[in-house]
């Protein structure tokens, strides 16, 4: 048993005790059926606080010769399986922590050499008659380890990125580092001696130099998840338990925390929701472990529009986005696209793979983000605010008027980059228009229906500002009037999904007339003893 040789189970036996766990050892089920096999090789990047140091300390606790983790494991998922002793501490495992490396390192320049000789010197232990002393790089031990003995290992890399994200200006270091993934994972050879490779961490593997050492790697991504989609924060049937056993409001954590699509899941941060059921407090707890100081200047290179992208997604909107381009370059940015993509895989943006889209998945990266414009004074986010202000006094005071007149005013000046003659880019012109709301609202519910010319939107006051707020339900026409989008909210009773709030209820109905470029509005109070 060593610290990075065939460690014990303690680490993972840390999460155990800690006074919120949720069983993800169905991850071990996969791991389990590849092993041994071309897709052996595995890279799971998520963001910051979404356990990818639990699940790395999990597969060394499980497959580990330094321990016994049988009674560890019986009680959960895995314990459940066949085949669950059939691989239960069978193996020598390495795990390595890149980040403890990198700050245990006292020269950078020798952090390869440092991490290389750290592992082989607990291989001689284990090993010693198979490590002799010209043998130098842990590929040469794992190999010689095989032909002598038959073992294959499993080699674990926690925070595999670190040295890619936060040493970007180091070449040399990064040069080392890359030859040393190559040696590790490339070739016929290693796959003589490995079982299972698993790294872990921020950033996914597509980058020119890391590519070409590690492009036999299957990657599960914030972009595309896979098989690991459940494996990867918290599901909506993991925090509905929670929310019962801790007494919590479902709903108002799934607003706050909610919100990454992952194939048919959708998944919550892991740290905010046990922030939440602990501490009692809805608030973002986001920087607590991240600070948005190192993505502001990035969003402030203004790429294509990216300032306004950003302003549209903080009001609601979704934004379509190209995740290709993006090659892990962490300082030579390239486009909008590449931007957001980064801030995806950083989980400051939620994407849809369905639709290729980027969008601010809830309330908590929600102010988050807020706070990082507002940190800037942007000029152009300033605009905004005034003027939606304006916007939602004006709607709230049923001046239909001057609410229409504001519409336009926004329609009109601040919003040249969508294109302006378009059903679709009024609803993009309400979000934006009424970005002011989230101070006061949640996230505005959008539906879409079959259909041209129409979107409907639902804003609901956060509970602190409900007398002082109503609930609105807006319909939009496109080249109709505003008593169509009116009769439409009554008609098809919009308002009786509403029917469980307590507050005041406005309807809204909105109209644009192309041909005229003029904007039209209707304001009525619900009564709900109609």
């Amino acid at each position: 048993m060593g610290r990075f040789v065939n460690p014990d189970n303690s680490a993972f036996q840390v999460a155990l005790n800690s006074k919120i766990y949720v069983d993800k050892t169905g991850l071990l089920e996969y791991t389990n059926s590849v092993l041994g096999t071309t897709e052996a090789y595995i890279c799971n990047s998520r963001p910051r606080r979404f356990g990818k140091s639990y699940a790395a300390n999990m597969l060394a606790a499980y497959y580990s010769k330094g321990c016994d983790s049988r009674e560890m494991f019986s009680g959960f998922a895995i314990g459940k399986k066949e085949d669950f002793t059939t691989h239960l501490n069978k193996y020598d495992v390495i795990h390595i922590d890149i980040q403890w490396f990198l700050t245990n390192c006292d020269d950078i320049d020798n952090f390869v050499a440092f991490l290389t000789k750290s592992i082989l010197n607990e291989l001689k232990v284990i090993y010693p008659m198979v490590i002799t002393s010209d043998i130098t790089t842990i590929p040469q031990a794992l190999s010689n380890i095989r032909e002598k003995t038959g073992n294959k290992f499993i080699v674990i890399i926690d925070e595999w990125d670190v040295i890619i994200r936060d040493e970007a200006a180091e070449e040399k270091v990064q040069e080392d580092y890359i030859n040393f993934l190559r040696g590790m994972f490339k070739g016929v050879e290693p796959t003589k001696y490995i079982q299972l490779a698993y790294i872990t961490g921020i950033l996914p593997i597509k980058k020119e130099k890391t590519q070409s050492a590690l492009n036999n790697f299957d990657e599960f991504t914030m972009l595309s998840a896979g098989a690991f989609a459940s494996y990867i924060g918290f599901t909506d049937d993991e925090v509905k338990a929670l929310c019962k056993n801790y007494n919590k409001d479902f709903e108002k954590v799934k607003r706050w925390y909610d919100g990454y699509i992952l194939e048919e899941y959708q998944v919550y941060n892991p740290k905010a929701v046990v922030s939440v059921l602990l501490k009692g407090s809805f608030k973002s707890y986001w920087s607590e472990t991240a600070s948005y100081d190192a993505i502001v200047p990035l969003i402030n290179m203004n790429y294509d529009g990216l300032k306004t992208s950003i302003i549209e997604m903080l009001s609601g909107d979704t934004i379509k986005v190209n995740t290709t381009t993006f090659r892990n370059d962490t300082v030579n940015f390239k486009s909008k696209d590449d931007v957001l993509t980064y801030l995806i895989h950083l989980g400051y943006i939620g994407y849809d793979e369905v639709k290729k889209s980027a969008f601010i998945p809830n309330e908590e990266i929600r102010q988050e983000l807020k706070n990082a414009v507002e940190s800037k004074r942007w000029n152009e986010f300033d605009s905004f605010q005034q003027e939606s202000e304006n916007l939602l006094d004006a709607t709230i005071d049923m001046d239909s008027r001057k609410v229409a007149e504001q519409i336009e005013k926004i329609h009109l000046q601040y919003v040249s980059v969508i294109q302006y003659n378009n059903e679709n880019s009024l609803s993009s012109v309400l979000t934006i228009a009424y970005l002011s709301s989230m101070q006061y609202y949640y996230k505005p519910i959008r539906e879409m229906p079959s259909g041209r010319g129409f979107a409907d939107f639902v804003y609901l006051p956060k509970p602190e500002y409900t007398d002082e707020y109503p609930a609105l339900v807006v319909e939009l026409k496109w080249n109709k009037n505003a008593k169509t989008a009116m009769q439409q909210i009554k008609d098809k009773k919009y308002t009786e999904s509403l029917s469980d709030y307590t507050g005041n209820i406005l309807m809204v109905g909105l109209n644009y007339d192309r041909s005229g470029k003029k904007h039209e509005c209707i304001i009525e109070k619900y009564s709900k003893n109609k």
